[in-house]
This record gives C-alpha cells, structure tokens and sequence, in this order.
C-alpha cells in the first residue's frame, strides 16, 4: 500500500468536500501531504484535519503540481481543472457528471467493477448518487440472474441539492410552523426561473427535463446503470422525487430478472454483500428509512418481496446516504484502492 500519497481536494467547504473531510479522519486514509482546495471566494477559509490546520487555497492548475489524488467534489469546474490535473500527474477521482459517460473514463462503484479502475487514464468518475444506491442492491442479485428490467422511483434528499438545497429545506420548514410565506429560489433547478418549496411538498423533477420527457436525473441512471454493469439490454425506466428529507435518498426498486430467483436467495446474497444491511423483519416493523441511514455508510435494503404480477419480479426498498456512498465516501472508497493495489499514474 502507498502511504505517502499527496492529497488534494477540490471543493473543500462544500457539503462533499467536508465529507471527505470527516471520512478521511473516520478512516484514517493514509497520506503524506493534504491540500484542500475550493473558489476564490472560499480561499483562506482554515479548516482542521487530523488535529492540523489548513488553509484552503484557490483551486487553479498548478495547485495541482506534484498532488497524486485529486478528490473532486464536482460542479462544471470538473471540466476544465481535472483534465489539467491529471495532465500534472494526478489521478482525479470526479463527483460530478462530466466524464461519467465518456468511454475513456471508467465510471466506478468499488464493490461492483473495482477492475475497471485498472484502465484509467488520470480520470475516474464517481456514478450519480441515485445509482450507486440503487446499484448496491442489484449487484448481489444481478450476479445470480442477469436483471432484465428495472423500474425505480426515488425519493430524493435535499442533500442532493448541497448545502443551498438543505439550507432551504431548513428555512422553509422554520417559516411554515409561524405562518410564513416559504420562499423558494433553489429546487427543483436553481438556474430555472421557476421554483418550488420543498417543505411539506414533493417535487417531481430533478435537473431538467429533456426532449424525451424524462430527467437528466433520470436518464443518468439509465445510463450510468448500462455502463456500470456492462449490459446496455436493461430495460430502465425511472421517476426521479425531490423530498422533504435532510439526507438519505430512497428508492422503490421492481425488477425482473432471466430466471426467476426465490426471495429467500435474495435475501442471502443481500445479507452477503460488502457494504449492504438488510432491514427486513415485518413483524418488528423494521425496514429502511433516509433518518436512520443518515451518516451511515452502509446501503439498507428491506421490504424485500416477489412480484405479485410476474414471476421472475422482485420488489426492493433501498436506502442510503447520498452524501457518503451516493458521493464522498464511494469517491474515497476508489482512492484506497488506488493506494492500496499502487496503481497511482507512474507507480502501477
């Protein structure tokens, strides 16, 4: 393992980057210099890491000289610093959509493809956090009977928003319990003309709508799914649900797949799977919920049912932390493979 890795993270303050931030000391991810990055207007901001204090500098190409780990938190700088990064020597592992679906790029979910990281040319994306929390839960099943078809609806955190969407959330839920009027400039789109209040209210789209009906949210997860698992035949059609919830996204999730596969088997290779807890016992009532998965790591899987309608389908509910492993810590979670197989740019 490489234990002297130079770190840097892009996006420092922000919701994912203070996330790193706790994970890395959670973790205690092993490195020898750590550089936080972020906006001019963020620079000089102090923020402690392990009992030492940094000093966030502006994010520019040459912050990057020498830095073996680029974390990004995303947003469209991705687009013009990580190829400046990793043209520096950095292997930068990217929150946002950028690259996701370029065929250079390997897209990754460490428990489900950590070999695609092999072919990395200094950019490695990080899935949609809709995905990476829907597709936890599939892997297990996926490798006893390729799926066929998935139908998901989510119910989507505010934290999916950032800190804005949260501090909305915060304010409108205040304003409502004395009578005011909520005032909206955040979701479901922030640069849209039109805005919703989210508290006490859902809202059925997020991102913007595109030529065909559907979200970008939700064609990211149809194909982020594709590439993820190699398989452009899964039928995928999703409904994507801004939700009055702090964090923790949740998912109803049908599938079907080639052979039918008993709910007990299911539930085995679940109970299996390297970050997933199964919350299922009905009789306790005790199922998955955004409160209780909130600042944890694992996705929870529960109400774990045949179809009544199909043979070969299965019903999931599916809940994880969009924060963590919807971002941060499955960004984090490729890093220690890197350092772990030594497979930083000159040195694999």
């Amino acid at each position: 393992m490489i234990t002297h890795a130079h770190i840097a993270i892009l996006g420092a303050t922000g919701a994912v980057g203070q996330e790193f931030i706790e994970l890395i000391e959670e973790r205690d991810v092993p490195y020898s210099r750590l550089t936080l990055l972020a906006s001019a207007r963020s620079a000089g901001k102090k923020i402690t890491v392990k009992g030492v204090e940094y000093t966030v500098q502006e994010a520019c190409p040459e912050a990057f000289d020498d830095v073996d780990i680029a974390l990004f938190a995303g947003g469209s700088i991705s687009q013009t610093l990580a190829p400046q990064a990793a043209a520096r020597g950095a292997v930068v592992i990217d929150n946002s959509s950028t690259f996701r679906m370029d065929p250079d790029v390997p897209l990754i979910v460490p428990e489900i493809n950590p070999q695609d990281i092999m072919s990395h040319q200094g950019i490695i994306a990080n899935p949609n956090c809709s995905t990476i929390i829907m597709l936890m839960a599939l892997k297990p099943i996926h490798d006893i009977s390729p799926i066929r078809r998935i139908v998901v609806s989510t119910y989507q955190a505010v934290s999916g928003a950032g800190k804005e969407g949260m501090a909305e959330l915060e304010t409108q839920l205040r304003d409502f319990s004395v009578g005011k009027p909520l005032q909206a400039e955040v979701l479901p789109v922030s640069s849209l003309a039109t805005h919703y209040p989210i508290a006490n209210n859902l809202i059925p789209q997020i991102d913007i709508f595109l030529e065909n009906d559907y979200s970008k949210e939700e064609m990211k997860m149809v194909h982020e799914t594709h590439k993820v698992f190699h398989d452009d035949t899964i039928a995928i059609t999703p409904t994507t649900v801004r939700v009055p919830v702090m964090r923790s996204h949740s998912m109803a999730v049908y599938i079907e797949t080639r052979e039918q596969v008993p709910v007990a088997q299911v539930r085995k290779a679940l109970e299996a799977a390297e970050g997933i807890t199964v919350v299922d016992d009905l009789a306790q009532m005790k199922y998955p919920m955004p409160l209780y998965t909130s600042r944890q790591n694992d996705v929870q899987v529960g109400r774990i049912r045949a179809d009544l309608s199909v043979p070969n389908g299965i019903n999931l509910w599916v809940v994880g932390d969009q924060i963590r492993k919807g971002a941060a810590l499955n960004t984090l979670q490729i890093a220690e493979y890197i350092l772990a197989h030594d497979l930083l740019k000159g040195r694999g």
